[in-house]
Parts: structure tokens; sequence; C-alpha cells
């Protein structure tokens, strides 16, 4: 069984919401929501068929300077799908 992920945005410390409008029945209000140190990310397990989708955010990693490290967030989605796989095995999710 393999899981492998897939970055869903591209981190910058924010994240566009939409939610419902109150106000306007099928309506949505768009809101930039600052300080976000996490990304959503999809992990995709072939242990079925068709494959299954996992959807969560996924910490990410900023360097000695405080600054965004891509390199390091992309080997810790690996270990997030690591441990996805795990949740998998044992029937966690599925």
């Amino acid at each position: 069984m393999a899981v492998t992920y897939e970055l869903l945005e591209t981190f910058n410390g924010t994240r566009v919401e939409t939610t419902p409008d109150p106000d306007n029945e099928g309506e949505t209000i768009e809101s930039t929501v600052t300080g976000i140190t996490d990304i959503k990310v999809k992990f995709t397990s072939d242990h079925t068929d068709p494959a299954s989708i996992h959807e969560r955010t996924v910490n990410v990693c900023f360097d000695g300077s405080g600054n965004y490290d891509d390199t390091a967030t992309k080997a810790r989605c690996v270990e997030v799908a690591n441990g996805v796989e795990n949740k998998y095995a044992v029937g966690v999710i599925s």
C-alpha cells in the first residue's frame, strides 16, 4: 500500500475562507485569514479501487531565521503520509 500527497495550496501565511452569507441565501462571503501556519494537503492511498482520498492540514516548517522552509515542509508531508498509511492499515480511516 502506498500513500502519496499533493499540496492543495501555496503557503504564504494567509488563506481565503469561503462561508455562507447569512444575509443572502445561496451567496457566499470570502475573507482572508492571516497568521496561518499550516497547509492543506490531499493524501491518496492506492489500497482501494478507486483510490481513497484523505484531506487534512499539515503544519509547515520554518528555518532558523523564521522563513518558510519548503523542503522541510515537503519532508513533513512525507512523514504525515506514512502516518496516514498506517491509519489506513489499522482501519482508523478508510
